[in-house]
């Protein structure tokens, strides 16, 4: 084993935060959870826009800590946004770093940032930057990419890196190997997504950046087709993009993202808080149900993870509708900056494969569709 002692920042932007630790080699020596409330995040006009925002945000913290940015040793971002990867640790190269902030992948979700904050750190202060298991990390079978329109796909955008990180903890846990287990697992934060983890492969799952799945805190979910163009004639395009990324769920029917200010107005029975939490919940449990059907039925556990886990009534009410499909536990908060501080630390120790980006999706279509 390796003596050195490595100092590794870990930058984990969400949809209403941005999460920044420092490990030195295994060890994590603090972790700041930097909470952006939605009025602030709206005021620039796309996500790349916040990334000097959230840049000053960390330095500042770095100051307060009294931690030098120049005495860090690798920086690693959580991603997404580029072309389909596969899962894994990644060299943040020039290459990553355009393809993401151009979303070449099609999603602007927010974890992008994780990468291009990364990228300008290590191109400050001369050290690597690593990203691992992106939100576009994609392992789905045939079945769960076809639409009913030619030529448009479903792809995987998901919390890969928590989700795979829990799912592998949990069997863990169970003494067993992640190959070998059938897990649901669901991650409910300022976004919400549920997917299928079919030994060891996530196959399938909801696009929660894109508008589809349950409402959460910053996103609309799933809304009728119909609907939603007749809103879209009134309202255009950009507004919508806006709402499913940053502006919907809670932050269109209350004009904040702070979960804990709506749940305690559900809790004192303010009965509009009551219904917007609740019909979260039991969208997020038609979600678990139809996740089910791909595993056959045969679901070793229900994995609930996330920020929101921190509301008991969560774990209550999705035990209540789906604890007859497995067990259900609840990982509270997420384990990604352990991931990503120690797949980090194994690539430049040189103990794990360090993939290269190569701005091609792992997937290319369906030949019999392309050749018509």
């Amino acid at each position: 084993m390796e003596n050195r002692v490595y100092r590794i920042l870990v930058i984990n932007p969400g949809s209403t935060s941005t999460k920044v630790s420092l490990f030195e080699n295994e060890t994590s020596r603090f972790e700041h959870s930097l909470f952006h409330d939605a009025p602030v995040l709206l005021q620039y006009p796309h996500v790349n826009d916040q990334t000097p925002f959230r840049y000053q945000v960390i330095l500042d913290m770095l100051k307060e800590e009294g931690i030098p940015p120049e005495s860090i040793d690798v920086f690693v971002g959580r991603g997404g946004s580029a072309q389909t990867q596969p899962g894994g640790v990644t060299r943040i190269d020039r290459k990553l770093f355009e393809d993401t902030v151009a979303a070449v992948g099609g999603s602007e979700h927010p974890a992008k940032l994780g990468v291009m904050l990364a990228w300008e750190f290590a191109r400050e202060y001369g050290k690597p930057a690593y990203t691992m298991n992106p939100t576009n990390v994609d392992e789905y079978g045939d079945l769960a990419r076809l639409t009913g329109i030619r030529g448009l796909y479903r792809v995987s955008h998901s919390h890969v890196l928590n989700q795979k990180a829990v799912a592998e903890a949990h069997a863990k846990k169970l003494g067993r190997k992640y190959a070998d287990c059938n897990f649901i697992v669901a991650h409910i934060d300022g976004g919400i997504t549920v997917s299928t983890h079919d030994h060891g492969r996530m196959v399938d799952g909801n696009m929660g950046a894109d508008g589809e799945g349950a409402f959460t805190p910053t996103r609309i979910g799933s809304v009728p087709v119909l609907a939603l163009l007749d809103y879209i004639e009134e309202h255009g395009v950009e507004a919508v993009r806006l709402m499913c990324s940053r502006a919907g769920g809670f932050v269109s029917l209350f004009g904040t993202a702070d979960s804990d200010r709506i749940h305690a107005l559900k809790e004192e029975g303010d009965p509009k808080a009551s219904l917007v939490w609740n019909t979260m919940i039991y969208q997020i449990c038609k979600m678990i149900g139809e996740q089910s059907a791909v595993l056959k039925g045969k679901v070793d556990g229900i994995l609930l993870t996330g920020g929101l886990m921190r509301f008991d009534d969560i774990r209550a009410g999705i035990e209540d509708r789906c604890g007859w499909i497995a067990p259900v536990s609840v990982y509270p908060g997420e384990l990604e900056q352990e991931a990503l501080a120690w797949g980090a630390l194994a690539a430049v120790r040189g103990e794990c494969p360090v993939l290269t980006y190569t701005g091609k999706p792992v997937w290319g279509g369906f030949p019999f569709f392309e050749e018509e």
